[in-house]
Order: C-alpha cells, then sequence, then structure tokens
C-alpha cells in the first residue's frame, strides 16, 4: 500500500513537470521494463530502446494519466503496446541468429538465474516462437505477476480472452519444452510452422 501511494504522489509530480520525481520513477521500473521488453522481443538493444521511449511516453503523456490504476499498470501497457507494434516490424524483416540473442542474453544483467542455463534456452527459444498475441499476457502473468485482471485491464482486453491466451501460450511452451527440441537452424522452419498452426498461435 504504501508503495502505491508512493508511487502515485511521484506521478503527481510527474504530471507537474517534475522532472527529479520522474527519474525517480523511471529508476524503480527501469530494470524491470527492459527485462519484460526483451523477453517480449527477444533482442536485448531494441529492448533498450524501447524501454527509452516508454518512458519518454510516460514524461510526455503524464496527464493522461489517470488513478484508477496503479502507475505500474500504466507503464507496462505503454511497453506492451510499443512491444506489440516492434513485433510486427520484426516479422517482416530478416530474423536475427538465435545465437546471437542468446549471447546477448547471457551477457546483459537480466539472466539472474540458477536453473539449468540449457533450460532457459529451451525457455527463451520457445518464447520466440511464440506470437506476441500470447507471450505478452504470458510474461505479464508467469514472469512479471500481474494478475488475469489486472492484464486484462493493463492490454484493454476481455478477463475471458487473457485467461484463453494464457493458457495456449503455456500448452504451447510446455509441447515445446517436452520436445526438447534445438532450433540449430532457422532456415528448416516447415515442421515448427505446422506444429504453430496447429496450435494456431500464429
Amino acid at each position: 500500500m504504501d508503495k502505491k501511494m508512493d508511487e502515485q504522489a511521484l506521478m503527481e509530480k510527474v504530471q507537474r513537470g517534475d522532472e527529479a520525481a520522474f527519474c525517480q520513477l523511471m529508476t524503480l521500473y527501469k530494470d524491470r521494463i527492459v527485462n519484460f521488453l526483451y523477453q517480449a522481443t527477444g533482442d536485448y538493444q531494441v529492448a533498450i530502446d524501447l524501454a527509452q521511449e516508454t518512458f519518454c511516453r510516460v514524461y510526455f503523456k503524464a496527464k493522461k494519466y489517470r488513478p484508477i490504476a496503479p502507475v505500474s499498470a500504466w507503464i507496462y501497457s505503454i511497453a506492451a503496446n510499443l512491444a506489440k507494434t516492434e513485433k510486427k516490424k520484426i516479422r517482416r524483416r530478416a530474423t536475427v541468429p538465435l545465437e546471437e540473442i542468446n549471447n546477448e542474453y547471457a551477457s546483459g544483467s537480466y539472466s539472474k538465474d540458477g536453473v539449468d542455463p540449457g533450460l532457459m534456452r529451451n525457455i527463451r527459444i520457445a518464447l520466440s516462437k511464440l506470437h506476441v498475441r500470447y507471450r505478452i499476457p504470458v510474461i505479464l502473468k508467469d514472469v512479471e505477476g500481474f494478475s488475469q485482471e489486472e492484464i486484462a485491464e493493463l492490454l484493454k482486453l476481455p478477463v475471458g480472452t487473457v485467461k484463453a491466451r494464457i493458457s495456449r501460450g503455456r500448452e504451447y511452451l510446455r509441447l515445446r519444452l517436452e520436445e526438447g527440441k534445438q532450433i540449430k537452424n532457422r532456415g528448416k522452419g516447415t515442421e515448427n510452422e505446422t506444429e504453430e498452426e496447429k496450435l494456431d498461435l500464429y
């Protein structure tokens, strides 16, 4: 409760143009937003760029914020919308080799888990193949810890739709992890596309 009150107080100052308050707010959420965007896009540099864009919008659109929703949900909604737009662009461009993504992740500060790196690599591969409409709700629920109701409000979707997308996204990830496939050549996409079509994920 205190944290929420502090965030609301900071946001009120940001709305009045207080740059120091904005810096404090950005410090609170910078790492979490970069991490979220990295998992949503699969590209660390893109995540950094989108995080910067997110906080630019937070600052310049601060007066549009209404305290009916948590400050965190509002910030994540901006980031999620930017991620969805970016994913549409990425799908039109040539994909980055998976090895580069893995190297970027390993060299950054966002791989703090102590579990099997092979498992985490498989999870990242599976997430990278998951359509953004499923990926973002799954990340918000299972990584960021938002409730389904909060995600529905954040993404402006019915709760039932959010539940369905999380369920289908999790099922896709489960199947991918059970298969234990290591995607070594992105040129061989026929089998993967068939599996995705079965799940209607693209």
